[in-house]
């Protein structure tokens, strides 16, 4: 019902609309799971993928059309500039829509004060700042429990630039893949990456919605070019796979379409390198 509410068309042409399409499903997607699966033994164990499974499957219907319309106009891109004036307001859409996410999950995982609902989550971002202990941290960082825990860098700046790229590299090949073999699959990493970041954003802010804000600038700021890239990732694997599928019919345009997405991949190589270098290099001297 929620996608006959909503024309995806009109929010294609106007891609500011997405960020609350982004804010009223993540919003659903976390209070479902709160009221209706808090109480489940069995399922609460789950409830971080769970949330992230109703985002996807409330978000999917933009995602499909976004994905079949790129594929369409990416038969006429010509070029770097084409390639950009083409695919920019999809971009953008995502941009929006994944903001929506991180600013929605972030506001109502403070309030319900329900560690339970991103379980997955913490315990992700604990393993993503080299915390051995991956059950002590997620502890530490439940509502229940103080913050306390101090991250202790283990690692040189230029080793850690080199595992975060690494890391981010292999996030984008799967969803370069994810998007070949299922053109809107890719909305997972979108959802998955904003929760996680919801869970940053609040350990960063000792859980106060009032810090919500700078929480949104610490990580965004390499954030917004990082999951660019991936948004970039899933627009080339679904193109290529459209443009196999059509080989037959398509007359030569196959090739027009694999010199695209060759541009595609490489410009969100580019991102992903300038994404690791911020949150390296320059996040630290901004907000330590």
């Amino acid at each position: 019902m929620l996608e006959s509410l909503i024309n995806p068309r009109k929010v294609e042409r106007r891609p500011a609309r997405m960020l609350f399409i982004g804010l009223m499903y993540a919003s659903l997607s976390l209070l479902l799971v709160h009221f209706f699966f808090s109480s489940n033994e069995v399922l609460s164990k789950f409830s971080g993928m769970i949330v992230v499974t109703f985002c996807v499957m409330f978000s999917f219907p933009f995602m499909y059309f976004l994905m079949k319309k790129e594929e369409i106009d990416d038969e006429k891109a010509e070029g770097f500039s084409g390639i950009w004036k083409m695919h920019k307001d999809a971009i953008y859409a995502f941009i929006f829509l994944f903001l929506g996410f991180i600013i929605a999950f972030s506001f109502w995982y403070i309030v319900l004060q329900d560690s339970n609902l991103l379980n997955a989550q913490i315990k992700t971002y604990c393993m993503m700042n080299e915390i051995r202990d991956i059950e002590v941290c997620a502890t530490k960082y439940s509502f229940n429990t103080p913050v306390e825990l101090k991250l202790t860098g283990a690692f040189t700046k230029e080793a850690r630039f080199f595992s975060l790229l690494e890391n981010n590299f292999y996030v984008m090949v799967f969803t370069l893949l994810l998007s070949l073999i299922f053109g809107a699959g890719a909305i997972f990493v979108l959802a998955w990456n904003a929760s996680v970041i919801a869970v940053a954003i609040s350990v960063f802010t000792e859980n106060k919605i009032t810090g919500i804000p700078l929480g949104i600038g610490r990580y965004m700021i390499h954030g917004f070019p990082e999951v660019t890239a991936y948004f970039i990732a899933a627009l080339a694997g679904g193109i290529f796979g459209v443009g196999i599928i059509k080989k037959g019919k398509m007359e030569g345009k196959l090739q027009t379409i694999t010199r695209n997405v060759i541009i595609l991949i490489f410009i969100a190589l580019i991102l992903l390198i300038i994404a690791a270098a911020i949150e390296v290099y320059i996040t630290p001297l901004l907000f330590g």
